[in-house]
């Protein structure tokens, strides 16, 4: 006997879409908090090469200035030498430029209104706010050249009256603290620029190359869903992709002014044009996830070849990398970025609809980005890319050739004449007839 049962309601209850929406966000609390804790551990090489550093950084200023300007509390060398190095990674030398315009104007502002003025709260006040006026008038932004004009202008007000002559002592150890960072990290501790830069692309590579992979799974397997999480993981990338620029100019900088280090100068090039294209390929990886994950929500069809193309596009970026930190040339790469792009031609020729047709179209501008990362000029790598593409579609759909063929004539088959005038004119002439002159 049949059960004559009604079936269970499908419709979920609203405690279960709180439960399962709570679930959802503590595996992305979970996911952050991972993903937090591998960088953390990727950053602290370069957090202990930046304490020493600083170390001796202040050691060196201090002794430096405790012989050069005299016995005395030469407190300011060390700070500004700590300040140089850990406050302004990659761009040291425009802080130091700063810090000292910053202890310049503090002094002037400083001791002009302490003079016109006199000593006391409300003095120390007013010279603190014409000092940081005058500093942003000057630098236009905040930064160092405020921070040092306030901070020089409030030790000139309240200790100058209580210890004379502090003006030139302050002026000479931002200098020698200034000087002495920059030959600590120039110099004595250079770090080595291409092992920063491997430690910040790593991640970024990983994860875009994954999710990549996970597109072309969730396209073979028509997850939707799938496609959904691959997107949500490459717009984590934000945090690795600043970072990474962190380390590119710390080592513009080192390459810059660390005599050891000028052999990598090549090598750092080719990883700054190779991250300027990364983060364009990174929008379009995403772009290609979201126009996946909408094409198989509409029930598009998704030919063999596009999961393999989008796949093929993860190796090309995979093997990129490889060959940029072996300092080979990469036409492995540019290979697979070729078959990419064939793939996607011979998807379009196999047949898509409206969303798959933009998924193409993103594919092969990720291709067009990869190449140029690789070293190419943008119409060259727009030219092979169309090339390739060209060549996937001419395998499954190959140009139709009309050939016109001229009928042969038959030996001894009468000659015949081609126009009616022609004829007209032969007649009339036989006719004793003269044809009209135009």
């Amino acid at each position: 006997m049949a059960d004559d049962r009604p079936a269970a309601d499908t419709l979920r209850s609203p405690l279960d879409e709180v439960v399962e929406r709570g679930g959802r966000v503590l595996a992305r609390a979970r996911r952050q908090g991972e993903q937090g804790g591998r960088i953390r551990l990727r950053q602290l090489e370069v957090t202990i090469v930046i304490a020493v550093q600083s170390g001796l950084a202040a050691a060196l200023a201090a002794l430096i200035a405790q012989n050069l300007l005299g016995p005395g509390a030469h407190v300011f060398a060390p700070a500004a030498a700590v300040g140089t190095i850990a406050t302004a990674i990659g761009q040291r030398a425009r802080r130091t430029f700063e810090l000292l315009i910053g202890v310049g104007l503090g002094v002037v502002v400083g001791d002009l209104l302490r003079f016109l003025l006199g000593s006391g709260p409300w003095q120390t006040g007013l010279v603190v706010a014409l000092a940081i006026a005058t500093a942003l008038l000057v630098a236009g932004r905040g930064g160092a050249l405020v921070g040092q004009a306030g901070g020089t202008a409030v030790l000139i007000a309240t200790l100058a009256p209580m210890q004379p002559g502090l003006e030139v002592p302050r002026i000479f150890d931002a200098l020698v603290g200034s000087v002495v960072g920059i030959l600590v990290v120039a110099l004595l501790l250079p770090i080595n620029p291409l092992r920063v830069l491997d430690r910040a692309v790593e991640p970024i590579i990983t994860g875009l190359t994954d999710q990549l992979d996970a597109v072309a799974r969730a396209l073979s397997a028509r997850d939707a869903d799938a496609a959904i999480r691959a997107l949500d993981q490459l717009r984590g990338l934000d945090a690795d992709v600043a970072r990474l620029n962190d380390a590119l100019s710390g080592a513009d900088e080192v390459v810059t002014l660390a005599p050891v280090r000028w052999h990598r100068r090549a090598q750092y090039q080719r990883y700054a044009r190779a991250a300027e294209h990364l983060e364009r390929l990174i929008l379009y990886a995403r772009s290609v996830a979201r126009r996946s994950a909408t094409a198989l929500q509409y029930g598009e069809p998704i030919p063999p070849q596009l999961p393999a193309a989008t796949a093929r596009l993860g190796d090309a970026v995979r093997t990129l990398h490889r060959e940029c930190r072996r300092g080979e040339d990469p036409e492995r790469a540019r290979q697979l970025v070729r078959e990419s792009a064939e793939l996607a031609g011979r998807t379009w020729a196999e047949g898509v609809r409206s969303y798959g047709d933009a998924l193409i179209t993103d594919l092969r501008t990720a291709n067009s980005e990869l190449l140029r990362a690789t070293g190419y000029e943008p119409d060259d790598a727009n030219r092979m890319v169309r090339q390739a593409a060209g060549r996937g579609q001419a395998a499954v759909r190959p140009p139709v050739r009309v050939h016109l063929h001229r009928p042969r004539r038959s030996p001894g088959a009468p000659r015949t004449r081609r126009h009616r005038g022609s004829t007209r004119r032969t007649h009339g002439r036989r006719q004793g007839q003269r044809s009209p002159r135009v």
